[in-house]
């Protein structure tokens, strides 16, 4: 039987949540850049939006990693 390489190997939850929490950042990165230009009233108000639901998304995530690592520390 083949061995596992690391590209095999599952991620763990601690890895997908510190993968998502960079993809949230970048796109809120790329909202960010994208309000400084523009001047659309409606558009403001979508990449505000998206802006508030990726920052609620980041303090899940990050909860989640503080959570977890509390939970080892007692462990």
């Amino acid at each position: 039987m083949p061995e596992l390489s690391e590209v095999d190997m599952p991620m763990s939850q601690r890895d997908a949540n510190l993968l998502c929490l960079r993809d949230t950042l970048e796109h809120l990165s790329v909202n960010q850049q994208r309000l400084e230009w523009t001047e659309d009233a409606e558009a403001i108000y979508l990449l505000t939006e998206n802006m508030i639901r990726d920052l609620a998304r980041c303090q899940r995530l990050c909860e989640s990693l503080r959570r977890r690592h509390c939970l080892e520390r007692v462990a």
